[in-house]
Parts: structure tokens; sequence; C-alpha cells
């Protein structure tokens, strides 16, 4: 279906009355966003290498010739929802079956649907559609003269073990702890980079900057990278709780709080030890080093602004969400954030606005300061179009809509304007696609779309729409094998998996895009237990 502008304003219109009404329910104060759901490996001695982010090529792969011409889902698709495959053809056949792949007998036959020619990846495109197909098993799809596809599930829910995977990733990469082989399983080893630390450029200076998360293959800690990851697991807990039990898996399971908070907190544990106790300013990162005289060096990187600014606001965010299960250790944390932006605020020309704002936000609704404010406001004024694409001006904007502070009205009105329009423009732009996803195929980079992602998946918590719904799925199914290199860029999944093909491309080895991928997830899963129970 072609879409003009003028229908596209239409819609959007609409859209926008359905989201106001909502919001009008919080507009006395833009009370919280879950008020807002319409229903709703042994171990090796310390310092050896380790295992937990997989980022270890391998050279013993053989690299397939030819790539399959239908693309799949290679993880599969859960009962009663769209089911669709994709033929990378110009000229297909009519029909395609699905093959039972335990006992090779067809199962479904089906009509091929010719999309036309997509200018966007230069690839004719057509769909088979077996929607309304449910019987779990194990299957491929056929087609005479194209041949067939990679093998995936049919299942009530075929990602519950796999959104676990995610999760667990940032117990696999937890530093300066033991991981037991039954947790933690080929990622496994003994507790790591545990020694002092030294200033890079003052030796004689030593610190215990023990835990937090690598970020890298070689054992890194960055605080940046760090605070980024937190805020976008809080979001993922903030709106979708649901998702996130006390028996994820971890040493904390079963304590009384949500898992989530618990690693998010060993994370947190180690940020505290980043901030110089003097300034409130937080040191930049820990590296390790190898020394052939004396074995591995850490070394803490200097202080810098964005460290302290990105710091004051994860601590904010964090200690707002986990008061209610200990509130002393909140108020510490609260403590730390207001003393890292009070220094940050010396030194505003090295910090972006758009961060600042963010930071104020986070702060705002933890205090209710008008010191805080007064800096969100200024920043919305002299900016009546923030720009979303920004993750610090979006997540400032949606926790400014989040907070049960006093709010400007006339700026929360904007904001959700402004928000929905940057959500419609992603749908359109997924929906002119015949691969469905806001991509032009640049293999390798998935920021792009999990950014995309984590600005629908808000609004779709919001008006639980079934548009953003079918969105959300069609780039996780998009990132599990139906793109035209047919990889699954998620780890340990699929018949062609990223880490036989490019390493750099996997999503799950990079914390930071890990925990949008999270998000989505659980906005996902969400919209399943939705529809389930309709």
């Amino acid at each position: 279906m072609c879409y003009n502008e003028s229908m596209r304003k239409n819609i959007l219109r609409q859209k926008t009355i359905a989201f106001m009404l909502v919001m009008a329910l919080l507009l006395t104060g833009c009370s919280g966003l879950e008020e807002l759901q319409t229903q709703r490996r042994p171990g090796s001695e310390e310092g050896d290498e380790f295992t937990s982010l997989g980022l270890s090529p391998e050279f013993d792969y053989e690299v397939p010739q030819s790539l399959p011409s239908i693309l799949v889902d290679q993880v599969g698709y859960p009962c009663g929802s769209n089911k669709l495959a994709m033929i990378n053809s110009e000229q297909p056949p009519e029909d395609f079956t699905i093959i039972d792949a335990k006992t090779e007998r067809e199962v479904y036959k089906g009509k091929i649907e010719q999309k036309g020619f997509d200018e966007t990846v230069g690839k004719h495109i057509s769909y088979a559609d077996f929607t309304d197909f449910n019987t779990p098993g194990i299957y491929y799809i056929q087609a005479s003269s194209i041949g067939q596809s990679y093998t995936f599930a049919i299942a009530e829910e075929p990602y519950e073990a796999l959104f676990q995977n995610v999760f667990k990733q940032y117990y696999c990469n937890r530093c300066g702890l033991t991981l037991s082989a039954e947790l933690a399983g080929e990622a496994a080893h003994n507790a790591c980079h545990s020694r002092e630390a030294q200033m890079k450029e003052e030796a004689m200076i030593r610190l215990d900057v023990s835990g937090g998360w690598h970020v890298d293959e070689i054992g890194s800690r960055d605080v940046a990278k760090g605070c980024r990851t937190i805020n976008s697991m809080l979001l993922a807990y903030e709106l979708y709780p649901d998702a996130f039990g006390d028996a994820m898996g971890i040493p904390e399971s079963g304590n009384g709080v949500p898992d989530i908070l618990d690693e998010v907190k060993y994370e947190i544990d180690w940020l505290l030890k980043m901030q110089d106790a003097k300034s409130g300013a937080v040191y930049a990162s820990v590296s390790s080093v190898d020394n052939k005289t004396a074995g591995y060096i850490l070394y803490i990187d200097g202080i810098t602004m964005d460290a302290t600014i990105h710091f004051a606001s994860a601590m904010a965010k964090f200690s707002y969400l986990y008061q209610n299960y200990d509130l002393e250790f909140a108020t510490l944390c609260l403590k730390a954030a207001d003393r890292a932006y009070r220094y940050a605020e010396q030194y505003l020309a090295d910090i972006s606005q758009e961060q600042y704002f963010h930071a104020a936000t986070e702060l705002y609704r933890a205090t209710g300061g008008y010191q805080y404010h007064n800096v969100v406001k200024t920043y919305l004024n002299q900016n009546a179009e923030p720009d979303l694409e920004n993750d610090f001006a979006f997540w400032g904007c949606v926790t400014y809509l989040s907070t049960k502070q006093t709010v400007d009205m006339k700026l929360c009105s904007t904001l959700i304007q402004n928000l929905m329009w940057k959500v419609e423009t992603i749908s359109f732009a997924s929906k002119g696609s015949k691969l469905l996803v806001n991509t032009n195929e640049k293999q390798g980079s998935h920021a792009g779309l999990l950014r995309d992602m984590t600005r629908l998946a808000v609004v779709d918590h919001i008006i639980t729409n079934h548009e953003y719904a079918t969105v959300l799925e069609n780039h996780l199914h998009y990132m599990l094998g139906r793109n035209l290199q047919s990889i699954a860029y998620l780890n340990d999944v699929g018949e062609r998996n990223y880490r036989n093909v490019d390493e750099a491309t996997g999503i799950m080895n990079q914390v930071d895009l890990n925990a949008e991928l999270l998000l989505m997830f659980a906005a996902i899963m969400d919209d399943e237990r939705v529809v389930s129970e309709e």
C-alpha cells in the first residue's frame, strides 16, 4: 500500500488524538509511565583471558558459497503471530511448501506473493505468508527452482530462552567475581582484575576499582558505556516490569528484588568506586595492560566530564527505581549523582546540552528540586523539537513525561506530539521497505535499528498499538535471520550465525546494544501477552 503525505498526516493525527487521550490521565503531573498501560567456562587464574564476551574470532569455519533465497527468522515464530518468510528472487515460483524437519513431510502449502523491486536494497522481494499455520514443531520452507530455507520453530514462546540469555550477558560480563559453571556455562571463570589499579598519570596513587562489567574482550570497564547501558536497562524495567522476575539465573535470584535491578546494582557498586571522593568528579575507565615482568597492570584513566555527567544521570535514575528495595543505598546513589552533577556544572562547555538536560530530568524526578526543573524547562523552551535521535534528549524527554513532580503541561504536550511524530516516521519507513525494516541493508551495524526500536517500544507501551507491535516483531525477525545475508546476529542461534561470518556484527557482545535489545524483547513479549489475554 502506498502512503502519501496527506494519508500519513491523517493517520498521525488520529493516533496523536488517541495518544493525547491516554496522556490526559497523567498531565496533572505526568505521572509514571507504568501507570499509562491500557492493559496492562572451569575458571582460569586471575589475569587469564576470559570468554564472557565471546569476541575471540574463529578461523576454522567455512563460509557458505551460496545463501538461501528463502529468508526466515532462524529462531522461529510464536503461535498465533504473523508468520512471513521473504523470497529473494527476480522470478519466484508461484507456490511454497512447509516441510516438517523431523519427518520430512509436507505440512503446509501456500502461494508466494510478489512485492516487486526494492530500490533501497536492490533486490526483488516476494512474501511467503503462513500466518494461519500454528502447529508447534521444527520446519523449513521449500520452493521449486529456488531451494529451501534454514530451519525455524513454531512455538508458544520461542523467544523466552533467548530473552534470558540476553539478560544473562551482564552476569557473564561481571569483572572481579568468580562465575560458576552452573550459572555462566562456558563463560565461567575465576575472579579477574581484582588487584588495585593505578592512576595512568600518577602511578603512586592506587585504588580498588574491582567489579563492574567488561565492555570488550580484554576486560576493560568504561563509565560512559556502562551508564548508557544502565539507562536502557532501567527503561526496559520501568516500562515492562513484568518481563523481569526474581528467578532469571543470577546469584542474587530469589532475594526479593527483581534480578534486573540486582544486575544493574553490580555495575552501580563499581561506578561508586570510580567517583573521586573529594570533588565528586568521575574517572573515565579502567583498562588492563599485560606486562612481561609484573603480569597485567590495571590503569585508571583520568576524570572526564563525559563520564561525570553520564554518572549523574544513571545514578539518579537507579536511585529513583531502587528506593523501594533499599532506601539507604538509593539515597547514597542520589547524593553521588548530585555531587557529580554539581561538578559538571562548572564545566558546561565540555558537555552537550542534551547530556545536561538528561541529568537534570533524572535528578528532578528523584528529588523535585526546582534548580533541576529550571534546567529542564530552559532546554525544552529553547528546543521546541528536541532531536529524538539523540539518546540523551530522548531519555530526558521520556523521564520528564514520567515524573510525578510538577511539570509544565504545555511542554509535555509538545513532547508527546514530537515523540508521536518520530515514531510514526519510523513506522512508515519500515512499512515502506519490502524487508519491513527501517534499513538500507548495510550490514555490520545495528545501532540505528535498535535506536529506532527503543523509541517505538516507549510509545507502544503507552498506547498498545498493534501496528507498532508488528514493526517491532519484524525488526526482531530481521536480526534473527530474515535479512539478505541470512545471518542471525544474536549469540548461539541459527544455522548461519554472525560468529561464523563476522564477529564485529554481533549485538549481544556489545553491552550497550545488548541493553537496547533487552528493551526490544521486553516490548515484544509484552505485546504477545496482551494478544494471548485477548
